[in-house]
């Protein structure tokens, strides 16, 4: 049985799926119409529907997507990173990129999930439940490696660190988005290292 029915994709799928990324990160689900994404994506309706099956399926996989750029990203600065302590300040401190641009800060695209549904969609709670667990194993490794190098005490559960950091990275996104100054992002984050010792 054949798979693709009807005329091949005239449009880049990963092109349009990066558009429709940016949109649902910058205005979120409930304020991003259809007719947004068709504008963004260059798609027809139907040409959407064919190929990402309607705006909550185009929005899980958006999720994911989001998920993999930033686990991704994760991931390979640890393995550059000169120590897993420095890692860990420099993922910290990357909220400060947000406020350095033009742009109002987006804060994270799952975290931005996760306060928009709550739990009124299983599925899309499941997608988030699921990305936040990829960061977290990301910041544990981190935590593990900066207690093999001495930067922090090997006592200290690692996962419930790791937890910690991702709870405290979305408090510095959401206190972005809010408004706060690099000085009062900057003490924030200098307290939160300060009790990984």
């Amino acid at each position: 049985m054949a798979l693709n029915v009807g005329r091949p994709l005239e449009f880049d799928p990963d092109v349009a799926l990066e558009a429709a990324m940016q949109r649902f990160w910058a205005k979120g689900y409930g304020h991003t119409s259809m007719q947004d994404l068709l504008v963004v994506m260059n798609l027809s309706k139907s040409s959407l529907y064919r190929a990402f099956g309607g705006k909550q399926p185009l929005f899980r996989r958006c999720v994911s997507r989001y998920a993999d750029q930033v686990s991704s990203g994760l991931r390979e600065g640890l393995s550059k990173a000169p120590s897993g302590r420095r890692f860990i300040e420099a993922f910290l401190n990357s909220v400060l990129d947000d406020i350095k641009g033009r742009q109002r800060p987006r804060g994270c695209l799952v975290m931005n999930t996760a306060t928009e549904f709550a739990q009124s969609e299983p599925e899309i709670a499941q997608d988030v439940s699921q990305s936040i667990h990829r960061f977290r194993d990301v910041l544990q490794r981190a935590v593990e490696r900066a207690q093999e190098e001495g930067e922090i005490p090997k006592e200290r559960d690692a996962r419930t660190l790791a937890n910690y950091l991702v709870s405290s990275m979305s408090g510095l996104k959401a206190q972005s988005k809010a408004g706060a100054d690099p000085k009062t992002l900057k003490g924030i984050i200098a307290t939160i290292m300060k009790t990984l010792d």
